[in-house]
């Protein structure tokens, strides 16, 4: 098991090295100069400066400065010494460390996810696993046509919809804003709706096929309850692929937070990841994108870790 984990760790490797990358890259290479758009910020605002208004030594000033007159390969490669050293640079903009900006937003954007992935797990196995048992009623039609349009349906659609009925026609819930459960419900439920769907409609189908099996027969035959042969022998056996795809909504929710996060007005990653893709702050987008993408690797290696629990046959080599 350890060295199976040390592999796949040292597999990751190479994955975020290209993520950071093609980010890197991906930002140098947008047609919009950062350095000046900071100096025509910090002297008049948001508003334009007129032609000539930013001399070409204050430009390569700061150009110097902020290390952008290097050659590419010295800038990424100093971005990934210092992270490896735990420092991710600072924000362009607030003059404060990438780290302790990550450090307060983490925590929503976690708390959310979390919120999410539970929702999605209790009402996808639930709805799957009554719809398998109840296999071709009317409750198994009604819950897959509901998981189609729950998966069809966007994340910001379905948000400013709750945001509307529950939030500002009802009342019962706060439309905006962070700090109580209650503003929690709103923003946890819409991300958890979509993976709902998704995890019903394989926990249907995987159950399904378990409950066609010649040992859950032989069960049945025992003269063992329906009970007991759905959730003790055949949903077991049935959650591996719906594992998988728990695992992959994990880090997707971590990433899909972007789009929760600015509908509801939450502070989070998301959040400052769009405001800095905005404001070209180049050390939160880079820190961010590489935090989502250790997300995902973290993600698939407790998907890997949870088989083993699952179903005692898969070794690990």
């Amino acid at each position: 098991m350890r060295q199976y984990i040390t592999r796949r760790l040292l597999l990751c490797i190479p994955v975020l090295l290209g993520v950071s990358l093609l980010v890197f890259l991906v930002l140098h290479f947008l047609p919009v100069d950062p350095v000046r758009m900071l100096l025509t910020e910090h002297q008049t605002g948001t508003a334009p400066t007129v032609e000539g208004a930013i001399s070409d030594a204050e430009i390569e000033a700061l150009r110097k400065q902020l290390g952008l007159d290097q050659p590419l390969y010295v800038q990424f490669g100093r971005y990934i010494w210092n992270a490896l050293h735990g420092d991710f640079g600072t924000s362009w903009r607030t003059k404060r460390t990438v780290l302790t900006m990550i450090s307060r937003n983490a925590p929503y954007t976690i708390e959310l996810s979390l919120s999410g992935l539970i929702i999605s797990v209790f009402l996808g196995v639930s709805l799957g696993t009554i719809a398998a048992v109840k296999e071709h009623t009317w409750f198994d039609t009604v819950s897959m046509i509901l998981a189609v349009i729950g998966v069809c349906a966007p994340g910001f659609w379905l948000g400013l919809m709750l945001m509307l009925v529950f939030g500002l026609q009802l009342g019962w819930f706060p439309a905006v804003g962070a700090g109580t459960w209650r503003h929690l419900v709103l923003p946890a439920v819409t991300m958890g709706i979509g993976g709902a769907a998704l995890v019903a409609r394989l926990t249907r189908s995987s159950l399904v096929e378990v409950l066609r099996q010649e040992y859950i027969t032989t069960a049945r035959s025992k003269g063992l309850s329906e009970r007991i042969v759905v959730f003790k022998h055949a949903l077991r056996n049935a959650m591996i692929p719906v594992i998988t795809v728990v695992g992959l909504s994990l880090g997707h929710m971590l990433g899909g937070s972007v789009i929760i996060e600015n509908v509801f007005g939450r502070p989070g990653l998301g959040r400052i990841a769009v405001d800095a893709i905005w404001e070209k702050d180049y050390p939160i987008v880079q820190t961010t994108v590489l935090m989502m993408a250790v997300s995902y690797v973290i993600a698939n290696l407790l998907v890997d870790l949870v088989y083993g629990m699952i179903d005692p046959r898969i070794r690990y080599n």
